[in-house]
This record gives structure tokens, C-alpha cells and sequence, in this order.
């Protein structure tokens, strides 16, 4: 997939790029695997806001994800279409499987029509195959990692996220994430080997307003610029801060304030986190 540029014959049009989307094979999807996706507009059955900065953009179509894919452990498959995803940021596969069935799976860095792929605890180390943490060797780049066995992929899903298996020991396997973090994992929980193709997504510069709202994403309003009965910074003579340290809405410290409980049941798998990876690297 390469970037496309234009020329700046408009204000807009300069510096905006986009995808040149040669990497599609198909704009069709498959009709079994999609279903109709209900918009809220970020709203409650009240009609109140309960998310921010959602609503209008494009009409989309679901894609049903297959996240969990040690039910397919053993049954082959081949890729048959690479397919645009209006609903995430990387690329989904079509595969076709031996036994008749066709699934979506996010897709690889790598993986083109044709090839092959399988899951299960005797599959081969190749980018796009699934396994068990335990059964991956230690330093391998996965994605799609389960965070309890059996509930589904709920990690490094979207486009170009990677993860590094580093060690397995007592029942758990540590993975560095993203940010640095390492954290322990249930060696059972399954994972893709590779990483999850459409890196370049973060490069797109929009360029104007209209694309924004396009993907369904309404204006953000400053909070010096509200009311006071809005926000804990509105109101005041002019333009003001009040003497505040920047806030949300809800009165809560926006800048370094840590909200992580380390009283869950989760606190003790976090090995290291990502300030401290952060200062030793």
C-alpha cells in the first residue's frame, strides 16, 4: 500500500494524503458475514450524551471478526480475499476453510491471497497462524492475543500493533506491549504470529474538517470556551483558566493524574509498566 498526495489547488488539499488502497483485492463483502450496525450517536436510550464527539459520518456494515479461532484448530484455510474494514483501521482477510465454512480474520503484515493458514496447537510458526502462548517460541512477534483463554483476540488488534512474547514460566507468559508494558498472560490464551498489516494508517494526514466528520467523529470544544455550569474550566471575564490544572469534564486531573487500580485482581500481572520500561530502556 503506498500514500497518495495531492496538489495543493485548494487550502485543504495541502498536505492531505490518503491510501491508495491497492492493496484491496475486492469491494464486496461477504454477504454471510455481515450484518447491519445500529448507530447511537454516542447517546443512552434517554437521548443523553454518554460518549463525546460521536455521531453522523458514513453508514457502515458490520464485519463479523472471527477473534476466536482455536475452533478451527487443525481445519486449513486459504485466503481468498483482502478487504477493506470500515469499522477498524487494519485490513480483514476472507479465508476459506476446508470444511466449507468462510470467516473473516484481521489481517497479517505479509499476507496475500492464496496463502494458507491454520490455527491450533500443532501449527506451524508462519504469520497468520494461531496458537497457544505456550506453544510459540520466546522473542516471536504476535498480535490478536487473548487475555483469558478461551473469550476471544482482545489485544493488539488494530493496524500495525505488534507484541513480544519474552518468557513462559509458572502457567503465564509475559508479552512487552506497544507502549513497553510488560504483562503476564495465561499461557493458554491463544495468539497470531506476525503483526497486523496497514502500518502506514497512522501516517494519513486528514487535512480538513469534513474528513473527520465523515468518519463519524463531531467537534471537540475546549473548556475554557463552556459555561461554568459546563465544565470545571468554563465561565470567568474574557479568556481564563481560573488558576486550574487542566481538567475533564467530570473535575478529574488530565495531565499525568494515574487512574489504574492496583487493588484489581489484573494489578499483580503487570510486570512493568510503561514509565518504568520506558526509564530502563
Amino acid at each position: 500500500m503506498a500514500i497518495k498526495s495531492y496538489k495543493p489547488y485548494t487550502p485543504s488539499r495541502r498536505g492531505m494524503t490518503s491510501q491508495d488502497y491497492s492493496d484491496i483485492t475486492t469491494n464486496v463483502p461477504e454477504k454471510s458475514l455481515v450484518s447491519q450496525l445500529k448507530r447511537t450517536g454516542g447517546r443512552n436510550n434517554t437521548g443523553m450524551i454518554m460518549v463525546r464527539h460521536q455521531g453522523g459520518g458514513h453508514k457502515r456494515a458490520f464485519r463479523a471478526i472471527d477473534f476466536k479461532r482455536y475452533d478451527k484448530a487443525g481445519v486449513p484455510g486459504k485466503v481468498v480475499s483482502i478487504e477493506y474494514d470500515p469499522n477498524r483501521s487494519a485490513r480483514i482477510c476472507l479465508v476459506n476453510y476446508a470444511d466449507g465454512e468462510k470467516r473473516y480474520i484481521v489481517q497479517p503484515a505479509g499476507m496475500k491471497v492464496g496463502d494458507a493458514v491454520m490455527s491450533g496447537p500443532d501449527s506451524e510458526i508462519k504469520v497468520g497462524n494461531a496458537l497457544p502462548l505456550i506453544k510459540i517460541p520466546e522473542g516471536t512477534f504476535i498480535h490478536c492475543v487473548e487475555l483469558n483463554p478461551g473469550k476471544g483476540a482482545q489485544m493488539m488488534r488494530s493496524a500495525g500493533t505488534q507484541a513480544q512474547l519474552m518468557a513462559k514460566d509458572g502457567g503465564y507468559a509475559q508479552i512487552k506491549m506497544p507502549s513497553g508494558e510488560v504483562r503476564m498472560v495465561p499461557d493458554t490464551c491463544y495468539a497470531t504470529i506476525g503483526q497486523v498489516g496497514n502500518f502506514e494508517h497512522n501516517t494519513i494526514t486528514l487535512g480538513k474538517a469534513g474528513r473527520n466528520r465523515h468518519l463519524g467523529i463531531r467537534p471537540t470544544v475546549r473548556g475554557g470556551a463552556m459555561n461554568a455550569t459546563d465544565h470545571p474550566l468554563g465561565g470567568g471575564r474574557g479568556k481564563s483558566k481560573g488558576n486550574n490544572h487542566p481538567r475533564s469534564p467530570w473535575n478529574q486531573l488530565s495531565k499525568g493524574f494515574k487512574t489504574r487500580n492496583k487493588k484489581k485482581v489484573w494489578g499483580w500481572m503487570i510486570v512493568s509498566d510503561r514509565r518504568r520500561s520506558a526509564q530502563h530502556a
